[in-house]
């Protein structure tokens, strides 16, 4: 059983700030993928633990950043969850090579596109790491609205508010266009706007495209 401690104890706990779950039919069944949100709060990892890891009994294996690996409880905490160490100064490449290896293990990996989590609840500008691994990985991409986490637990405070999130998770997003086509920076700009495209309309939001 994967998430004995999750699906037993923690799951339920966090269903207590789960609302509606709109496209639950979206992920994938089989075969491995990435599942992609907008990110303000620390709720977002166990909103998608919480409809990926019930729905197939598999781990989720977030990129989190090396810092959040310091102090012992949080790495005993991120080891058990998968997490994935980032070293953002090297611009996270030695953790894409990972997370690439076990997309073709059959994990499943979690990553928000802006990189960190919003301060005030918008979109922010993201950045191409979840293009660059979906093109070379040659896995679809998951696209998912959360609603409503920045009001339960924005970054900077420790008690969340007892309301309700919204999740709303999208169709897979193919990028067969590009598989015979060199990754450069435009490719991934393109991809990475489309990723963020289909995330914006499921949180509501709009999202500004860049070049």
């Amino acid at each position: 059983m994967v998430y004995p401690i999750g699906k037993r104890i923690l799951f339920p706990i966090v269903r207590l700030w789960i609302g509606k779950i709109k496209g639950i039919e979206n992920i994938p069944r089989n075969g491995q993928f990435i599942i992609s949100a907008n990110h303000t709060s620390y709720m977002d990892h166990f909103c998608l633990g919480y409809i990926v890891v019930p729905h197939l009994n598999k781990k989720l294996h977030f990129l989190a950043k090396k810092e959040h690996f310091n102090n012992i409880a949080a790495r005993i905490w991120h080891r058990y969850a998968g997490a994935i160490p980032v070293d953002r100064e090297s611009g996270g490449k030695k953790a894409l090579r990972w997370a690439a290896k076990a997309l073709k293990e059959g994990k499943i990996i979690g990553i928000y596109p802006e990189g960190t989590r919003s301060l005030s609840g918008r979109l922010q500008k993201a950045k191409t790491g979840v293009a660059r691994l979906a093109l070379e990985a040659k896995v679809p991409v998951v696209p998912v609205g959360l609603i409503g986490n920045f009001e339960i637990l924005p970054k900077g405070k420790l008690v969340p508010k007892l309301k309700k999130a919204t999740i709303n998770i999208g169709t897979p997003i193919h990028f067969t266009e590009y598989q015979k086509k060199a990754i450069n920076k435009r490719a991934l700009r393109k991809a990475t706007n489309q990723i963020m495209k289909e995330i914006a309309g499921l949180c509501k939001q709009e999202y500004t495209k860049l070049k």
